[in-house]
């Protein structure tokens, strides 16, 4: 096939990976940025796309902003959890620096920002209920899930404050006490409740 041909034929597209790019850049710009002052335009290009591509992938701004929310929140994570476990390895990650990565650290900038704005909020509020409040209480069970999911993401998302905040990793004598009193905290969060 000659040159000109080869040049000439259309790159192939893969849109799975164009929309995993757009989602990046989304929340990248949302964590930085309020939903206000970010715009499309600064997505597309950052994901190297036209910016009739997020209109056709997500319907627009808010439904980009919907998908984006839903892609920082990790409900795919309480598939590992087991009851016996899952108070120590809480209270390990806890006790931890900022946050294991900087994707990590920008999901959080992100819904918290999220958690800040008036017309942000009511998005992350059905994010959250239908990612992480939902399948927390599917995963608990028992007496009052509903509440005690509730409770358990409210004392998690504290803790997730809390380390960002610190910064650092806890050492010594303050992580040992942290240790004990973050898992049994965790634990009583996990017990069913009959």
């Amino acid at each position: 096939m000659s040159e000109t041909l080869r040049e000439r034929r259309p790159r192939k597209r893969d849109a799975q990976a164009t929309r995993a790019r757009i989602l990046a850049a989304a929340v990248e710009h949302f964590a930085r940025g309020s939903y206000e002052k970010v715009s499309l335009r600064d997505i597309s290009s950052e994901a190297g796309v036209d910016v009739a591509l997020i209109s056709r992938y997500f319907g627009g701004k808010e439904g980009l902003f919907t998908e984006a929310l839903k892609a920082s929140i990790h409900a795919d994570r309480l598939e590992t959890w087991d009851r016996r476990t899952l108070p120590g390895e809480l209270a390990q990650s806890m006790a931890g620096g900022r946050h294991e990565s900087e994707d990590a650290h920008q999901s959080f900038q992100f819904l918290l920002r999220a958690a800040t704005s008036p017309s942000t909020a009511p998005l992350l509020n059905l994010a959250v209920q239908e990612r992480y409040l939902a399948p927390i209480a599917d995963w608990l069970g028992g007496k009052d899930a509903q509440p005690r999911a509730r409770v358990l993401a409210a004392v998690v998302i504290g803790f997730l404050v809390e380390r960002l905040i610190r910064g650092e990793a806890l050492e010594g004598r303050d992580r040992e006490v942290f240790l004990a009193q973050a898992e049994r905290l965790f634990a009583a969060l996990v017990e069913d409740a009959r």
